[in-house]
């Protein structure tokens, strides 16, 4: 006897129709067009998700060496001095303190000037 693999494969199908919703066109209804455009959404969403990660160091080191800057040091002097008086900050709440609290950071930068 012949199987159909109905329940299965419109299973399989929904998910994708599913994920393209709110896509215009064809893109969202023909299971064809919607399975390639959300392969390339989640290979830009794989993407992104580094990117985002890399975007955002950057932005806390140019934080950090604007902060660094008006205590009289460059960020890689901060830093390199931070990690021989073993401060463990990283460069997130150091870009967070740099802003929500500057007598903190020059506090902290003063540790790694003497170091």
């Amino acid at each position: 006897m012949r199987v159909k693999k109905g329940f299965k494969a419109r299973r399989r199908r929904n998910r994708i129709l599913k994920l393209a919703k709110g896509y215009r066109g064809r893109r969202k209804n023909c299971y064809k067009r919607a399975n390639q455009a959300v392969e390339r959404a989640l290979d830009y969403a794989a993407r992104d998700r580094a990117a985002r990660k890399r975007n955002f160091r950057s932005l806390w080191i140019v934080r950090i060496n604007a902060a660094a800057r008006t205590v009289g040091m460059s960020y890689s002097k901060l830093i390199a001095g931070l990690a021989k008086a073993q401060v463990a900050l990283d460069r997130k709440v150091l870009s967070d303190m740099a802003i929500a609290d500057p007598a903190g950071f020059a506090a902290v930068a003063n540790i790694a000037k003497a170091a």
